[in-house]
């Protein structure tokens, strides 16, 4: 029903005063000069031989950087995500080393994004090994975007006077419960978000996997939904069923990643497993305990 109305309106609006025209495209462009890039080569040769030289590397590599418009260049996702830290939060001396970064690797900019992270736009594939290893001691190297640790989180009960529960220590529990390389690999691409109240700052409504914080009597309770996307086959997740207490979460989420692991075909994400089996034996497994 979204959805229809979504395209119904679409449809009441396509070509009309507020159609983005070519013309418009490229007088707004005219306002953004590119970076002066050089004339590279891509080095995927030798970027394979440092793959197999040094796995942490190729791991940094498969999930924190991003194709570059420009031959020679990439983009670089700096994770403010790393285990017991708050998503998203930098320190003080942090920002300084970021900004430092920036200025020698990026042009002098940087991007942050809604997924809580920071990205260097503009890498010279050259320096990537090198940038690592200072991406490694400033702590910004987790190799875990895109994956179940990389949570959306808003600040929750702990900043927020809007909130109706906490955010930040269910994210944290997640994060400690998930905390093997080895095994976020394996479970592969996977959003998972949180927001502390029905105002869904943490777009929990659009996770793969979302979490609710609500207020039961004064206590604090997480409701659990499945299916959200906020990619180009956008959806709104559906709610799995009754809320959980804050200690019970960690486990909930790891149930739901056993049915999917053990439901999944090869290469299959968490979302196209649900989108293919649905909600069903996710519920029945989640809920088995208290029936």
């Amino acid at each position: 029903m979204f959805a229809q109305k979504v395209d119904a309106e679409m449809e009441h609006l396509r070509g009309g005063q507020t159609t983005l025209t070519e013309a418009e495209v490229h007088r707004v462009a005219k306002h953004f000069v590119d970076p002066e890039y050089k004339a590279l080569s891509n080095q995927d040769a030798e970027l394979a031989a440092l793959d197999q030289q040094h796995p942490g590397f190729a791991r940094w590599r498969t999930r924190n950087t991003l194709a570059h418009k420009k031959p020679g260049y990439v983009a670089v996702t700096l994770s403010l995500k790393p285990t017991g830290v708050a998503p998203g939060d930098i320190t003080d001396k942090q920002l300084d080393a970021v900004a430092d970064l920036a200025e020698r690797y990026s042009f002098g900019q940087l991007r942050t994004s809604h997924e809580q992270n920071i990205i260097l736009a503009d890498v010279e594939q050259s320096q990537l090994f090198t940038l690592w290893g200072e991406l490694r001691e400033g702590g910004f190297a987790t190799p875990n975007i895109g994956l179940l640790t990389d949570i959306i989180c808003c600040p929750g009960g702990d900043f927020c006077s809007l909130a109706n529960a906490k955010s930040i220590p269910i994210a944290e529990s997640i994060q400690r419960r998930f905390d093997d390389l080895d095994y976020l690999f394996d479970i592969g691409e996977l959003d998972l978000n949180i927001s502390g109240c029905m105002n869904a700052c943490g777009h929990h409504h659009v996770g793969h996997i979302g979490i609710l914080g609500v207020d039961k009597k004064g206590e604090e309770f997480y409701q659990v939904s499945l299916g959200g996307s906020a990619s180009r086959d956008a959806s709104l997740g559906k709610i799995l069923g009754p809320s959980f207490a804050q200690e019970a979460m960690p486990e909930v989420i790891g149930k739901l990643i056993d049915v999917y692991i053990e439901q999944r075909t090869e290469d299959e994400r968490f979302i196209d497993t649900y989108q293919r089996i649905g909600i069903d034996l996710f519920k029945e497994r989640v809920y088995a305990a208290n029936h």
